[in-house]
This record gives C-alpha cells, structure tokens and sequence, in this order.
C-alpha cells in the first residue's frame, strides 16, 4: 500500500517482488495521511504499508499523533485479519525537518516496522546510495524478515556499496551538511509563490516543494515551465496529478532568481 505522493520507484520494487501496487489517494489540502481513505483499502491481502516521511516529493512531516494513529489502525488490522501488515518506514530525509522539529522515531508507534535509511540526503550526497535496512527484534517473524532482506541485498548484486564508500559513511554517520540552507531556501520559494498567486502546502522537511499546477494537465504545465528553463517534475508519476515537484538543493541565488521565471509563468497563464 502506498500513500500518494510517493516516491515512483516504489511501484517498481513493489511489482519486481511480484506482489500488486494498491495507492491511498492524496489528501492535497496538507498532504498528511487521508485516514478515511486509506482504512477500507487495507484488506486481508494487505502485506505492508510503505510511509515516507519526510516525503519526496511534498516536504510532509508526519507527526507523532499520526503515527500513532497509522500504529493503532494496523495493530486493528492485523489482528482482524490474523497476519501482520509490515510498516516500512522510509527515512532518507530524516535530518532535514525544519522549525526546531525532529522526525518522530516510528517504531515507537507500531512495532512491526521496519525502517530503511539513507546517508546521501544528510550528507549531501544524493548520487552515494549508502544506507542500511534496520528490522528490529519486535517485528513479527523478524528473522525471516531480516533473511529476506539480506537475500534481496546479496541477488541485486549491484546494490553492494563500495567498501570505500562504506568506510566513508561510518567516518560521517554523526554528521550532517549545513541543512539550514534548504530551511532558507523553503522558506524564500514558499513565501515567494504564494505571493505570486500560486497553491503550495508550506514544506516541513527535505528539499521539495509540491506546487499546484497552473492547468489540470501537469506533464503540460511542466512542460510550459521547461520552455522557460524551469525544471519542474509533473506529480503524475508521484501518484498525484494536477501538481508539480520543485527540487531546491541549489545556492539561494538560484532560488531567488526562479521567482522571476515563476512570476512570467503565471502572467502567460493569465493571459490564457
């Protein structure tokens, strides 16, 4: 099960283990969990629930009240339907939370978790896929988990990180880049749309801004911005259509200057 907007390379994991891709529809107002959507699509069939928080592509940060909820629908869940359903928690954004906040630690909330982190996004490193699987001792049938996991690792042979690159995140794995650039640069790129007219839920953690598009076609909207040299990605393949994704790991004169290409976009809308 996988709650929109979500990362597009999950349904490829997903469909290459053989098992069916089922989506939460996204709830657009805060891009939070939409608990009466997702409840009656959690069925006896329900293996695991993919979360990612904070999420690429919205900046959503998933508070401790949620997660206690999402923990305490799918304990119900569970027992009604006689088998675990296995929360995976995806945390490469961990770190990066904005306003004096810290991403709540889910396996507190619901046992059966099983976490999945990554040092490229703290470390600035996005290109360096270095991370780790983290099955705890309280996840249901754990060691079988854990064996499938290693097993998935040692047959998707190039996935094995570089004995080098491994050295180098045990040297950095207390440290972080200067992440109060992205906070600024949020800041700046949030402010500076919503004056120009445009809908955007204010980010509360990562390098992503998810803008409402200016026509209901996305991919076309994108494809307006490109002709400006403004990159956008269209929220279709994010499981979210009608928004783009903004990425603003970039100096904060980039994003002070797109504001100018934003501001002539929505004037060529305008003019219809």
């Amino acid at each position: 099960m996988l709650i929109a907007p979500y990362f597009p390379e999950y349904t490829v994991f997903i469909r290459a283990a053989g098992a069916v891709v089922r989506v939460c529809p996204a709830d657009t107002g805060a891009f939070q969990i939409d608990f009466d959507a997702l409840t009656p699509l959690l069925t006896a069939r329900t293996r695991a629930v993919i979360i990612n928080s904070p999420n690429n592509p919205s900046g959503a940060l998933y508070d401790g009240e949620t997660l206690a909820r999402l923990g305490g629908l799918l304990e119900e869940r569970s027992r009604t339907f006689g088998a675990p359903i296995y929360l995976i928690s995806d945390e490469p954004y961990r770190e990066i939370v904005f306003g004096g906040k810290t991403a709540p630690w889910v396996p507190h909330f619901y046992r059966n978790t099983i976490v999945c982190y990554s040092w490229s996004k703290s470390l600035s490193l996005p290109g360096e896929r270095i991370g780790y699987v983290y099955v705890p001792a309280a996840v249901e049938r754990g060691r079988e988990v854990y064996a499938a996991v290693a097993g998935a690792g040692r047959k998707l042979g190039y996935v094995c990180a570089p004995s080098l690159i491994q050295r180098v995140a045990a040297a950095c794995c207390e440290l972080t880049s200067d992440l109060s650039v992205y906070e600024e640069n949020a800041r700046i790129l949030t402010r500076g749309l919503r004056a120009l007219g445009y809908h955007c839920v204010a980010p509360g953690g990562t390098f992503y801004l998810f803008l409402r598009s200016l026509e209901a076609d996305d991919v076309a909207f994108a494809r307006a911005a490109q002709a400006m040299d403004l990159l956008l990605v269209p929220g279709s393949g994010f499981g979210c259509p009608g928004h783009v994704r903004i990425s603003y790991c970039v100096p904060t004169e980039r994003v002070e200057r797109s504001l100018g290409v934003f501001r002539r976009l929505a004037e060529q809308y305008r003019r219809g």
